[in-house]
This record gives structure tokens, C-alpha cells and sequence, in this order.
């Protein structure tokens, strides 16, 4: 049998109808390059994996019987896949003809980057802008998360630097971090960082794995020659149009988890790089974001 070119991973948790879209765009786009579906089924209670079962025979599914969260739900496929490219893909995403092909080419044709994203649309047609992303520095996450100057001045190279506004979404770049959502990895070097750390439970994973990346001497690139669909949010409860679906407490872990994953990276891979004095300030900035946004969801 031969070995598909592309092992694309996919983590459903009562997504179902998400999951089936997704899964229905992959199909149209079958021929661009060989690749294999991998559906991580986080413990499930929709008929997600019945119904994948039925209508997509050809996707393997792991059952991994219970919520283990993005990083170890996604590495649940670690043993299965044998190819020589990862993507990671949610499943509120549509991929749509191009996508594949050109970014599994863009890795081809380019030997130092190990990873690639495409740009992410949402479906008012606006840029997401976490499609591209800087490290969160002390600097970066107080102009970003505390003081907001990024939505102030959008196109600063000094404010602006987490989502990159100061660059055109318009073209190609070195970025540092890329969005889980459309993940495209060399195998080999994801094999060589571990995969995501099994640490974060949702959210932070992929600024942690690009991390890891980039520490070996590789580059990321984020790549708007092409783009997908993605319902940002859905699977957490933040869309507005699922969001009735996820229970006040589900949606609170994940909120919580969120922040929780600011303070996990910091002290994994920032910790040792800062003052004593400001490191203890980023804990604290970071906890006053986690009662904001418990303030905030209970208020909603």
C-alpha cells in the first residue's frame, strides 16, 4: 500500500454536523494530493462517530473515550500516522480546492520552513486574524491583552505585533506562531519537538509546538495564496450560532482554559528570560484576565 503524502488529523467533540461539513470539502478535493483522514473522537455523545462511520468509511477514527483536550486528543493519532506531512485541521474549518495542494507544495519547494498555514477567513469574510500570530513576550501580551493598543493602532509595528498588522494578510511571511486550525508539519520534525505538549488543555498548544519549531533553527510560514472557511469559535462555545449548545459550564473550562495556557507557556518557555520582579507582574496581569473573563461570561 502506498503511503499517502499528507495524514490529516481531525479531533471531534460532539461536532458532529462540523465535522461531517469538513469532512464533505475534504472529500471534493480528494485528487489534488494523497492524503488520509484521522478522526480523534474526544469522547463524544452526539453520534459523531456513528455517523462518520456510515457516511465517510474510507476515515480512520480513534475513539479516544473520553474530553483529553486539543494536545493529547490530537496526539491520539501519533501511532497511526505514517506519512511524510501532518495536518492538524479543526473541525469548523471548510478547506477548499487549492488549499491542500498549494500549501503541501509551498513545503515542498522550500526545505528550510517546517511548517505552513494558509489564511483563514471567517464567514463574514473577514480575516482571522489568529492565523498568524507573534510569541505572547511581556511586551507583546500587554499591548495585546491588557492595554489593547493593537485595536488602536492597528498597522503599528510596535503595538501591533501579535496578530502582525504592521504586514499586509495579503502576503507571504516568517511568522512565529500559526493557528492549529490549519497546521501543515514535516512529520519528521514534529516528531523530533514531540507533538503538542500534553500540558495545555485547550488553547496554547500550538504557540508551545511552534515554539518548539523554531527553537530546532526552522522557519513557519504563513501563506495567503489560498484560504478556507473558518467558524471560529464553534467548537468552544463562542459562536453565536452554536453557542446554545455548550453548557454554561463547559463554556466556562473553555474560557478558563484559555488563560490557564498564558500561564503554562510563560512559565515553560518565558520564565527564564525575564526579571524575577516582571515575571511575577505576568502572573498577575494574567490572573486579572482570568477574573475579567469569568466577569465577563457570567455577565453574558
Amino acid at each position: 500500500m502506498v503511503k499517502p503524502e499528507i495524514s490529516i488529523v481531525i479531533l471531534n467533540y460532539n461536532t458532529k454536523e462540523l465535522t461531517l461539513d469538513c469532512l464533505k470539502s475534504l472529500k471534493k478535493v480528494k485528487g489534488e494530493v494523497s492524503f488520509e483522514t484521522i478522526v480523534c473522537d474526544n469522547g463524544s455523545s452526539d453520534g459523531s462517530i456513528e455517523a462518520i462511520k456510515e457516511k465517510y468509511p474510507e476515515v480512520r477514527v480513534i475513539e479516544n473515550g473520553a474530553n483529553l483536550g486539543f494536545a493529547k486528543g490530537n496526539n491520539a493519532a501519533r501511532g497511526l500516522v505514517d506519512s511524510k506531512y501532518v495536518l492538524f485541521l479543526n473541525t469548523d474549518t471548510i478547506v477548499y480546492p487549492g488549499v491542500l495542494k498549494k500549501t503541501w507544495e509551498y513545503l515542498q519547494s522550500n526545505k528550510d520552513v517546517a511548517a505552513v498555514t494558509c489564511k483563514l477567513v471567517l464567514p463574514d469574510g473577514s480575516l482571522d486574524k489568529d492565523a498568524r500570530r507573534s510569541f505572547p513576550t511581556p511586551w507583546v501580551s500587554l499591548t495585546h491583552l491588557v492595554l489593547k493598543l493593537d485595536r488602536l493602532f492597528p498597522r503599528s509595528a510596535l503595538f501591533a505585533k501579535y496578530w502582525y498588522g504592521y504586514i499586509s494578510p495579503d502576503i507571504t511571511h516568517e511568522v512565529d506562531v500559526i493557528q492549529g486550525a490549519y497546521l501543515l508539519v514535516r512529520k519528521p520534525v514534529l516528531d523530533s519537538v514531540g507533538w503538542f505538549d500534553e500540558d495545555y488543555f485547550l488553547d496554547g498548544e500550538d504557540i508551545d509546538l511552534c515554539w518548539k519549531i523554531k527553537e530546532k533553527g526552522w522557519k513557519i510560514i504563513y501563506y495567503p495564496g489560498v484560504y478556507i472557511k473558518h467558524l471560529k469559535g464553534a467548537t468552544k462555545g463562542k459562536n453565536k450560532s452554536t453557542m446554545k449548545k455548550v453548557p454554561f459550564k463547559e463554556k466556562l473550562k473553555f474560557r478558563m482554559s484559555g488563560v490557564n495556557s498564558m500561564e503554562i507557556f510563560y512559565r515553560k518557555r518565558l520564565w527564564g528570560k525575564y526579571p524575577l520582579a516582571l515575571n511575577y507582574l505576568v502572573i498577575l496581569g494574567i490572573k486579572f484576565v482570568k477574573l475579567s473573563r469569568v466577569v465577563k461570561l457570567m455577565l453574558s
